[in-house]
């Protein structure tokens, strides 16, 4: 079976799309960097679903530690960089730390597991990578300006690395989730969110992680898009 390369998959997103693509027949190695057990949770889910699980504990913003993990990987297909972090802060508290710290892990990670992927996908002749942004990288969010920006940056790269390396055959896309009922968002409350979700999503509800699992999964199989960025906001940004 080919092998599919999720990161940040010990919980949440990340932990979807790894089940989803066991589901779907690869073997998934997956990443992480603090929740071990987490991890050994989506391990067992990964088997359960009838695939091999391939856990590696690494920090994508570590250029060393991205290319060990990827010096390991066997049959390497499907690239998900799904690793991410958010940052509530006005920008005038937010530290220069804080702000690097943001765009070290959503954004170098993906541009260091990006260039990684890259001489693999070419061995094998062809590939696909989807990156994780968010709507906030479309539209914005207040007090998350660190967190818009560093997705903003990665729909760009999205765009740029699809038309780089389109013609050698990996296809580069991303998919943009909007308010998904996740641990990332535990500093809302449930009153915040359900009020967010009244005025801003047509839907009225939150998303799942299995229903961005399965757009990921949805651009990863179609041989034709590339470049693409995929709303999963239950309409709070068209």
């Amino acid at each position: 079976m080919s092998t599919v390369l999720v990161t940040g998959a010990s919980r949440g997103i990340g932990r979807e799309i790894a089940v989803a693509f066991a589901e779907a027949g690869h073997d998934v190695a997956f990443c992480f960097s603090k929740d071990k057990a987490g991890a050994e949770e989506t391990a067992r889910l990964i088997r359960a679903a009838g695939g091999e699980a391939l856990p590696f504990f690494a920090d994508v913003s570590d250029e060393k530690q991205v290319e060990e993990m990827f010096s390991a990987l066997l049959g390497l297909e499907i690239v998900v960089n799904n690793a991410g972090i958010s940052l509530f802060s006005e920008i005038a508290k937010t530290s220069l730390s804080d702000w690097e710290r943001v765009f070290a892990v959503n954004v170098r990670g993906a541009f260091l597991c990006t260039r990684a992927a890259i001489p693999k996908l070419l061995k094998r002749g062809g590939g696909c990578i989807v990156n994780v942004s968010s709507m906030w990288g479309e539209a914005g969010a207040s007090c998350e300006s660190a967190y818009s920006a560093s997705k903003a940056a990665l729909i760009g790269f999205t765009k740029a690395a699809a038309k780089e390396l389109a013609p050698s055959g990996i296809r580069v896309n991303c998919v943009a989730p909007g308010i998904i009922d996740t641990e990332m968002n535990a500093h809302l409350s449930r009153e915040e969110r359900e009020a967010f979700v009244c005025e801003n999503v047509p839907l009225l509800r939150e998303g799942t992680a299995g229903e961005v699992a399965r757009a990921v999964l949805f651009l990863a199989k179609h041989p034709y898009i590339t470049g693409e960025v995929l709303r999963v906001n239950g309409g709070a940004v068209i």
